[in-house]
């Protein structure tokens, strides 16, 4: 089962890793000691920890995702909307916006959205 509950640093990890994968596990060292200023067991250990959680995969020396970048945080929505609210998702809608409001834009996007959904059949 997929684990969506990151940390702060596993996150910034996980985003390297999206934004390059394939990637050799040495380019991911490289690139992790210059953006997160990391040695070279502290990246293979966040790389061990993700790909026990089911996100990542290093093999032959190639790090690559099991878990799509998007996928990942469909399921973290999924899962917060289900946890906080359950499962109601017009409740998570009225708390997100309650205080904060909605500009014409976001309305009409969401509206947009909601007409697609319609126009696909779904129910």
């Amino acid at each position: 089962m997929l684990t969506t509950d990151l940390g702060a640093v596993q996150e910034r990890f996980a985003e390297i890793v999206w934004a390059h994968e394939p990637i050799s596990s040495g380019e991911l060292v490289k690139l992790c000691e210059a953006e997160l200023k990391w040695k070279k067991p502290t990246t293979y250990t966040v790389l061990r920890k993700l790909c026990e959680k089911g996100l990542f995969r290093n093999e032959g020396g190639v790090v690559t995702s099991l878990v799509s970048r998007d996928e990942f945080f469909r399921t973290r929505s999924v899962t917060f909307v289900n946890d906080s609210f359950e499962g109601s998702l017009p409740a998570f809608v009225a708390a997100f916006i309650s205080g904060r409001g909605l500009t014409r834009e976001e309305a009409d996007a969401i509206e947009t959205m909601i007409d697609e959904y319609r126009k696909e059949g779904a129910e």
